[in-house]
């Protein structure tokens, strides 16, 4: 792969730079903490990383983290796993993303947007008056620091007061979103033992209502641990016998009480996709996600009090967690509670118009599914007030990049962005004051040690590889649930090379220090030794507009060969005849690699994915090696567990 001088697509201007809040960070770390005032980002990074003590101190510092009791030092001990961040340092992440009541008490703090494309706002007063009288009764339930309060709730302000009263008592949050399956939900829950379930009593999708009675009664009956459930009426039912109203619960007017925790001190639990085996359960410290987000979010995403941040997102996946955060800078945060493509695919720049987003997160396959569908932004929509249109879930393909360029406007700062739940961050991604290049993401993290090596440990540049981190984070986790000695955060991260972080992505970092992201790493493609990630054939194939979606797998055969077949969904009235075939094979051929063509094309029925919607291609290699269903996944962790009947059989006809 050339990654030569190609020209930037777009290039902030001096302004810009100079007004990004980076940039003040950068010179101000340079008066009081030693950074190089000259060199811009590259510079910046290099002693973030070189320095990780004092960079992050001066991270606490920018962004006036208060301590209540105060660090001893920044780093007590930096191996990996079990790094430990400011000991003896105590705060509460609950406290922070409230602050800006004080001096902003009736500006909005939540957007909250449904089908209807009608925003609703929270003020800061309102979001902070409601926490205050939820962490009460939590208290009165007898919720102490360290219990577990979960929520089987859809992306509404409930689910962030829920999380927001939580962290001020410290106990530990944990949600799911109304459309997983009863079993998906207690393969997450029964793991932690959760004592408050919140939940509503159904949710609105598609302009549809979806009726959930039936398996919150479920869930209660499943989680005996449960001391109290609280009802929010969505589709305005009566609250189930002995459940508390949410309501009732958040109509006193109490100031909250921020319970001052350590900084290793848990706050969230957020599951791994978990495809086999029960979901790993991950917990995240309040120190650490809050200390990691200031710097993400006003650093890396440029956001401030005068912002407005959307993603779209659902309480299952990280990214809620992270625009929750938005709160940490002031900043107004978008609950959109709705389909991304409800009443139409340009679903989501309706709801950017309608809410005057400045930064707008989705995911790659939205973007491209607008492509597809011949979605114009730009013409339909007043889109002046979005400065970046960032994008994460999966790579974002060139034609993704060309297309945000052409269809919103030249002047847009393109994020595609790279991290994963595991640290519920970003590796790799937004730089306010960088060029952006098409395919590619800006550059690593700040404090973040990105590298791609080698099998050997040897870093590599110009040249595919694993997507390492050779120093920590303070958002990694401080372990998973019941996991007593360790031993499965060890294996998932740090056994190929000992005290680093191996993530399991294909990366290359280039000579320009950007960062290209090939998919999964343990479902590469290796044709003859030349190694190839699945997301580069995806964007080639899906290029054709009779290709919905694709799934590529190797599979190495008993006999030393090799299997490679591609499964095609196609767009509805396309038909895979010898044209398509031909038309496929050769897009592969001359824009990857003639050793990449796959051996056989199968039309599907669909393509299955995860509850986040990422696609399943180790299960499914699985599956095509004979190993039986029950084994080869955890049902209820599949979107469609139906489509994974076509490849079981295919599996037995091949045998």
């Amino acid at each position: 792969m050339s990654t030569a001088n190609p020209q930037p697509l777009w290039q902030p201007d001096p302004q810009r730079i100079a007004q990004a809040r980076i940039t003040r960070f950068q010179a101000w770390a340079a008066e009081h903490h030693g950074a190089p005032a000259e060199g811009g980002y590259p510079a910046l990074h290099r002693w973030s990383v070189d320095q990780l003590d004092t960079f992050w101190k001066a991270v606490t510092e920018w962004f006036d983290v208060r301590f209540s009791t105060p660090h001893t030092r920044v780093l007590g001990d930096r191996a990996m796993p079990g790094a430990q961040w400011f000991p003896g340092a105590t705060l509460n992440y609950a406290e922070h993303a409230l602050r800006a009541a004080a001096d902003r008490a009736d500006e909005p703090a939540l957007l909250y947007v449904d089908e209807t494309h009608e925003p609703r706002p929270v003020t800061w007063s309102a979001l902070r008056r409601q926490v205050g009288s939820l962490a009460t009764e939590l208290r009165a339930l007898g919720v102490r620091p360290g219990d577990r309060v979960s929520g089987y709730l859809p992306n509404i302000p409930q689910a962030v007061v829920a999380l927001l009263a939580t962290a001020a008592v410290g106990a530990v949050w944990t949600s799911c979103a109304p459309d997983f399956g009863a079993r998906s939900v207690l393969d997450r829950f029964q793991q932690v033992e959760p004592v408050v379930l919140f939940t509503v009593d159904g949710y609105r999708y598609g302009g549809k209502e979806h009726d959930r009675r039936e398996i919150v009664a479920e869930l209660r009956r499943e989680l005996p641990t449960l001391r109290a459930v609280v009802h929010i009426p969505l589709l305005g039912t009566e609250a189930p016998e002995g459940a508390l109203e949410w309501s009732a619960l958040t109509a006193g007017d109490a100031e909250p009480v921020f319970e001052q925790v350590p900084f290793d001190h848990p706050l969230w639990v957020l599951y791994s996709s978990g495809t086999t085996g029960l979901p790993k359960a991950i917990v995240q410290s309040q120190g650490g996600i809050l200390v990691e987000h200031l710097k993400q979010l006003g650093l890396h995403c440029d956001l401030g009090p005068e912002d407005r941040f959307f993603w779209y997102t659902s309480t299952g996946w990280m990214m809620w967690n992270f625009l929750v955060s938005g709160l940490l800078t002031g900043t107004t945060i978008v609950l959109y509670d709705g389909s991304p493509g409800y009443p139409d695919t340009g679903a989501q720049w309706r709801v950017a118009e309608r809410t005057g987003a400045t930064l707008y997160g989705t995911s790659a396959a939205y973007v491209m599914a607008c492509r597809k569908a011949g979605v114009h932004p730009a013409r339909d929509h007043d889109l002046s007030t979005v400065k970046c249109v960032a994008t994460t879930g999966s790579p974002l393909p060139p034609d993704g990049f060309r297309w945000l360029h052409d269809e919103v406007r030249e002047d847009l700062w393109i994020a595609s962005v790279s991290g994963g739940t595991d640290v519920c961050s970003c590796f790799a991604g937004a730089v306010p004051t960088l060029p952006v290049y098409t395919g590619e993401l800006q550059a690593p993290g700040l404090g973040t040690d990105l590298q791609s090596w080698d099998p050997s440990g040897k870093p590599l540049v110009d040249e595919v590889g694993e997507l390492v981190v050779t120093n920590p984070m303070p958002s990694m986790p401080i372990h998973f649930w019941n996991d007593p000695d360790g031993s499965r955060y060890h294996e998932s991260y740090f056994d190929t090379y000992p005290g680093v972080w191996r993530h399991g992505d294909w990366i290359t970092v280039t000579s320009r220090g950007t960062v290209i992201i090939h998919g999964r790493s343990d479902s590469t493609l290796n044709r003859q030794g030349v190694r190839m990630g699945s997301a580069d054939i995806y964007e080639v194939v899906e290029r054709l507009p009779e290709i919905k979606e694709s799934l590529v797998i190797g599979i190495e055969q008993p006999d030393g060969g090799y299997w490679m077949p591609l499964f095609v969904h196609l767009a509805p009235g396309a038909v895979l005849d010898e044209t398509l075939l031909d038309r496929v094979k050769q897009a592969i051929r001359e824009q990857l690699s003639p050793r990449h063509v796959p051996d056989e094309i199968i039309e599907v029925p669909g393509i299955p994915h995860t509850l986040t919607g990422k696609r399943i291609e180790v299960p499914v290699k699985r599956l095509l090696q004979g190993t039986p269903l029950e084994k080869a996944v955890n049902p209820g962790s599949i979107d469609n567990l139906a489509l994974l009947g076509f490849y079981e059989e295919l599996a037995r006809k091949r045998a």
